[in-house]
C-alpha cells in the first residue's frame, strides 16, 4: 500500500474542516497572538492549521474582488486549501436582488474560482424559510441562477427535512447542509444527508437559552459561545464520515466562534478523524486545556496545563 492510500491521507485529501470567518475581536489573545508581527494576516495564520475557511463577509455584502484576490494569495502556502463562501443575503433573506446585485456577488466568487480556490457557496436560509410551493419555486429560482457555482444549501426549519427536499436538491446539483443547532420546535434535526458531490456540515452551537433571543441586552456572540464536548462531537464524527462516504469532498464549519471555540472543536474534529495529534495556535492552548492532548508540538512555553500535577501546583503556589 502506498504511503498516500493510508486512511488517514485520504480523510485529509477529502474532508476539510475549518472554522467559519476569521474576522473577530475576542480571538485576539485566544486565537491570534495579541502582539502580531508586521504584515500578519489571520487567513494566513489560520491556513497554517486548516484546509479551509468558510468567508462570512460574503453574506453581509459582496466579496470585493481584490479582497478575494489577497486572501488567495495569504493562504498560497497551503496548496490543498479551500475557501467556501456564504452568498449575499440579498438572495437568501430578501427577494428584491436584482441583475446588478449578481453581477457584485459573482465579481468576488470569481476571482475565488478562477484561482480555484472556491470549494463551495453556502446558501443559508433563515428558520422563518418554511417549505412551500412558493419558498420551493424560489429556491429553485436562486439555484438555477447560481447554478454554475458548487452550491450548498442550509435550511433550518423541520418542513425541509423530507426526502422530497433531498430528491429536489439532487435534481438541480445542489448539496445539503447539516446543522447542528439549538432544537427548539421545529428546527432541523441533526443528520448525514448528502445530494451532490460537495458534502457539508456546519456546526452552530447549542445555546438554547440565546438562540432565538431577541433581548437586546444579550450580546450578539452569545449566540455562538458554545464549546462542543468530545462527547458531542463523536455523533457528528460518524456522520460526517458518512456524508464523505458519498461525495467527492466534504466541508465541516464550525460556527460556534466565540473566544476560539469554533478553533478549538475544528482542532479536535481534525484529530479525531485523522487518528492522530494536530498543530495547535500557540495562544490557544493557553486558555483551553482540551488541547494539550491533541497538539502535535510542546507549548513554546510551559502552561499549567502541559505540567505534571506536582509541577503544576508549585507553579501555582510562585503565581500566588
Amino acid at each position: 500500500m502506498k504511503k498516500t492510500d493510508r486512511p488517514e491521507a485520504q480523510v485529509q485529501k477529502r474532508i476539510r474542516v475549518g472554522p467559519a470567518g476569521w474576522s473577530y475581536a475576542d480571538w485576539s489573545g485566544y486565537v491570534y497572538p495579541a502582539r502580531r508581527i508586521k504584515g500578519f494576516h489571520e487567513a494566513a495564520y489560520l491556513s497554517e492549521f486548516f484546509d479551509t475557511i468558510e468567508i462570512n463577509t460574503s453574506f453581509y455584502q459582496p466579496l470585493r474582488p481584490d479582497h478575494a484576490a489577497l486572501w488567495v494569495e495569504r493562504v498560497s502556502a497551503n496548496p490543498g486549501f479551500l475557501f467556501t463562501a456564504k452568498l449575499w443575503q440579498k438572495f437568501t433573506h430578501d427577494p428584491s436582488a436584482t441583475p446588478e446585485d449578481e453581477r457584485a456577488v459573482r465579481a468576488g466568487f470569481d476571482v475565488l474560482r478562477q484561482a480555484e480556490k472556491l470549494g463551495a457557496v453556502l446558501l443559508q436560509f433563515p428558520f422563518s424559510f418554511h417549505r412551500t410551493k412558493e419558498t420551493v419555486g424560489y429556491l429553485t429560482a436562486v439555484l438555477k441562477r447560481f447554478a454554475d457555482y458548487p452550491l450548498v444549501v442550509e435550511l433550518r426549519h423541520a418542513s425541509w427535512q423530507t426526502e422530497e427536499t433531498l430528491a429536489f436538491l439532487r435534481e438541480l446539483n445542489a448539496g445539503f447542509c447539516n446543522i447542528d443547532q439549538p432544537i427548539i420546535g421545529r428546527s432541523l434535526e441533526p443528520s448525514a444527508s448528502s445530494t451532490s458531490p460537495i458534502g457539508y456540515v456546519r456546526l452552530h452551537g447549542r445555546r438554547y437559552d440565546t438562540w432565538f433571543s431577541d433581548n437586546p441586552a444579550t450580546p450578539a456572540h452569545e449566540r455562538y459561545n458554545y464549546l462542543y464536548s468530545e462527547e458531542e462531537l463523536d455523533p457528528w464524527v460518524a456522520r460526517i464520515r458518512t456524508v464523505n462516504q458519498h461525495t467527492r469532498s466534504t466541508f465541516v464549519v464550525t460556527n460556534n466562534h466565540y473566544q476560539g471555540k469554533a478553533v478549538v472543536n475544528a482542532l479536535q474534529l481534525i484529530s479525531i478523524l485523522k487518528g492522530g495529534k494536530v498543530k495547535v495556535p500557540e495562544p490557544l492552548r493557553q486558555h483551553y486545556p482540551e488541547l494539550e492532548k491533541i497538539a502535535s508540538e510542546m507549548p513554546a512555553e510551559p502552561t499549567l496545563f502541559s505540567l505534571g500535577a506536582p509541577a503544576a501546583k508549585k507553579a501555582k503556589r510562585s503565581i500566588s
